[in-house]
């Protein structure tokens, strides 16, 4: 389904449902402008994508000469289709240099190997790593070949007939998740930045060490941005985008405090043990009951907030008979007295 969403600049929504998927949906943006058009996001490699994104398209009656793909960032449910979407076409694909080269790495390198191995360190079983395989969309819906991009910088600028749109470099969410924005009229594209009826999910990557404290920093950067507009990847955005900041920045710190008791109740637990002492939002289901691909991206949440304590020195994370284990190195009410503290640099000033 096509909505026409923002008139000047032409803005139009593409419905792309995401089939068995708590995200439901993404929401694919078109730009156009005297006859150029710019394509914001694909959907999975799936064929319920395809079909939703190409009759969208059709209705806008776009030409293909004129038309480029800006990818905000690596997650399948954004790529999936790029090379697909983009095959025998003359456009551009663009998307962050640092996000590219992570693309990489799990498409044709080794990087996927290396996160089994620290998902089987923090408490997963080879088994359960096996049955993931084929049962994480991460996995199963991305792009059906690596391709070719223009790799884009910070500050980095994309036109569309007559509107420029900045490049924001925003790590956290992944590596090198990229925005768009429209100074003059105060438009951005928060993609999975910053997500107003859901939370963005901060997970850990191979080769990053602290993906909380990127993104919480990206927030505080976003924040000096005056944004009249913001568009999501995801659902709807239905309240004020500074508020909705505040209670990311909240719901990180209220996530925190938690790990830091499940550490002081549990010394020596991997992060799949910790992450079973979380709330999370799963309808009132036990930890055992979730699906064991929600699992892994609670568990991959705990660890990015793991990594956090551990970059700070105050927690210490250990090798025990092949499983990491995690030791508060305070008392746990410092630890979060010392949380507070640093949380205010987060917060609105």
């Amino acid at each position: 389904m096509l909505t026409k969403i923002y008139e000047n600049p032409a803005v139009y929504r593409v419905d792309v449902p995401l089939p068995d998927n708590p995200l439901k949906n993404l929401n694919c943006y078109v730009i156009q402008d005297s006859g150029e058009t710019l394509i914001i996001d694909t959907g999975f490699n799936r064929k319920e994508c395809l079909d939703a994104l190409l009759e969208g398209l059709a209705e806008l009656d776009a030409d293909w000469e004129k038309t480029n793909l800006f990818l905000t960032h690596l997650h399948a449910d954004h790529t999936g289709l790029a090379p697909t979407l983009m095959k025998d076409k003359p456009g551009k694909m663009y998307m962050s240099r640092v996000d590219y080269a992570v693309l990489e790495g799990l498409m044709v390198g080794e990087v996927w190997k290396v996160s089994d191995a620290n998902f089987i360190a923090e408490g997963f079983t080879q088994e359960q790593i096996n049955i993931l395989h084929s049962g994480n969309p991460a996995r199963g819906f991305e792009p059906e070949c690596f391709f070719d991009v223009e790799e884009l910088e910070d500050g980095d600028v994309i036109t569309v007939g007559k509107w420029k749109f900045q490049c924001i470099l925003v790590p956290g969410h992944t590596p090198g998740q990229m925005l768009l924005y429209q100074r003059e009229e105060q438009l951005l594209f928060t993609a999975d930045h910053i997500l107003f009826d859901i939370t963005p999910n901060i997970t850990c990557w191979v080769g990053t060490a602290d993906s909380l404290g990127n993104y919480l920093d990206s927030l505080v950067k976003t924040r000096d941005i005056p944004i009249r507009t913001a568009l999501p990847a995801h659902r709807k955005n239905d309240m004020n985008v500074y508020e909705r900041m505040d209670e990311i920045v909240e719901h990180h710190l209220k996530r925190m405090k938690e790990t830091v008791d499940a550490i002081q109740q549990f010394p020596g637990s991997h992060a799949t043990k910790i992450a079973a002492c979380l709330r999370w939002s799963m309808r009132g289901k036990t930890w055992e009951e979730f699906p064991l691909s929600q699992r892994w991206f609670a568990v991959g949440e705990t660890i990015a907030h793991l990594d956090y304590l551990v970059c700070r020195g105050y927690a210490e994370r250990k090798v025990v008979d092949g499983k990491n284990a995690y030791w508060l190195t305070m008392d746990g009410a410092l630890c979060k007295s010392k949380l507070d503290c640093i949380w205010k640099n987060y917060r609105a000033k």
